[in-house]
C-alpha cells in the first residue's frame, strides 16, 4: 500500500549540514527513496529552532519545495517558541494563519529545549489550537546537550497540555517519547531504544485518557516502540488505529527505514486488518490533515 509519510526533512540547498556528520537529503534523494519504499507523499518539517543545528532552515524554503515538489510534499511551517519578542503573551495566530493560509496544514518539529510547561511553549500551543494546526513535538530528557521540549520521566508535562488544551493537536515523537510506551522505563532508559518485553506505560495510559494525543510512528523510536514487543506492537495498533501515522524522519541520503516492511509483512501474516493497515499506512494522515487523496 502507497504510505504517507509524515516526518521528513529536506533542504533546497545543496550539501546543506544540519548536525556534525549529517548532510540532508536532497529532494531528488527523498523521491528516490519513496520510489523503493513505495511512498505516496511525505511532510516537509522544518528546522526552525537553533538547538544542535547548523543551519536553521525557514518556512519559506519549505513553501519553495512542496511548491516545486507538488508531486511529492506537503509543508509544515515551525514556530519556535521564542519569536515574537520572546513574550510569552505575544499573539503567535497571526504567524500561524499567514502560513496556514500559504498551504502549511501543520506546526513542527518542535525541537526548543524549554520546559513543556513554560508559558513561551504553552502559548504556542494555545495558538496551534486556537488555528486548528495539528503540531510535532520532539520531546527531550536534558535542557544541555540535547533538544526537544522538556518533559520529566512519564511525561506529566505532556499530560498538563493535553488536558488543558483539548483541541490542540499532538503528534508525539522522538526517544523520550516513544520509550514512555513501556511502564519500566527509567531516567537511565529514557532517551535510548529499549528493548524487551512492553508492559503498559504512561503513552498507553494517555492515548486512552486524551483524544488529542497522536502518534508520529517515524524514526528509529518509533520503529523500535511498535516492533520491539511485536505482539504487543499489534495489539497497540488495533487499540489506536485511528491515531497511528506511518513515517520515516529521513535526513540523510539513502538513510535505511524499516517500518514500512514490518508494516506490510503484519498485513500479510493477518496480524494487523487491512482497515488498521490502511489508517496507519495513509487513512489517519489524509483525514486528520485533510489531504486531498482517496476522494
Amino acid at each position: 500500500m502507497k504510505k504517507i509519510d509524515v516526518h521528513i526533512h529536506s533542504s533546497m540547498w545543496e550539501n546543506a549540514r544540519i548536525q556534525p556528520g549529517c548532510i540532508l537529503a536532497s529532494p531528488e534523494e527523498i523521491k528516490e527513496s519513496y520510489r523503493e519504499l513505495d511512498i505516496d507523499k511525505g511532510f516537509l518539517l522544518p528546522l526552525i529552532s537553533p538547538e544542535y543545528r547548523f543551519c536553521v532552515q525557514t518556512n519559506e524554503e519549505m513553501e519553495y519545495l512542496a511548491t516545486k515538489y507538488s508531486d511529492t510534499f506537503y509543508w509544515f511551517c515551525n514556530i519556535d517558541p521564542r519569536m515574537g519578542f520572546n513574550r510569552p503573551d505575544y499573539d503567535l495566530s497571526e504567524m500561524l494563519m499567514y502560513y496556514k493560509q500559504k498551504g502549511a496544514i501543520g506546526v513542527g518539529e518542535v525541537t526548543a529545549s524549554l520546559e513543556f510547561d513554560d508559558p513561551l511553549v504553552e502559548n504556542l500551543f494555545y495558538h496551534c489550537a486556537e488555528c486548528d494546526l495539528p503540531v510535532t513535538i520532539h520531546i527531550g530528557h536534558q535542557k544541555y546537550d540535547c533538544y526537544g521540549i522538556l518533559d520529566d520521566l512519564h511525561l506529566p508535562k505532556l499530560e498538563k497540555m493535553l488536558k488543558k488544551y483539548p483541541k490542540l493537536k499532538i503528534l508525539g515523537h522522538s526517544a523520550c517519547f516513544w520509550s514512555e510506551i513501556d511502564g519500566n522505563v527509567t531516567n537511565e532508559t529514557r532517551y535510548a531504544y529499549p528493548t524487551g518485553k512492553v508492559e503498559e506505560g504512561a503513552i498507553v495510559r494517555l492515548m486512552r485518557k486524551y483524544p488529542n494525543l497522536y502518534c508520529d510512528c517515524s524514526a528509529g523510536s518509533g520503529f523500535n516502540a511498535i516492533t520491539r514487543d511485536e505482539d504487543f506492537g499489534y495489539k497497540f495498533i488495533e487499540e489506536f488505529s485511528d491515531r497511528l501515522m506511518y513515517g520515516t524522519d529521513i535526513c540523510q541520503p539513502h538513510q535505511k527505514t524499516y517500518l514500512a516492511s514490518w508494516l506490510d509483512n503484519a498485513f500479510e501474516k493477518s496480524c494487523i486488518s487491512y482497515e488498521n493497515y490502511y489508517k496507519f499506512c495513509r487513512g489517519n494522515a489524509i483525514r486528520i490533515f485533510n489531504l486531498n487523496l482517496d476522494k
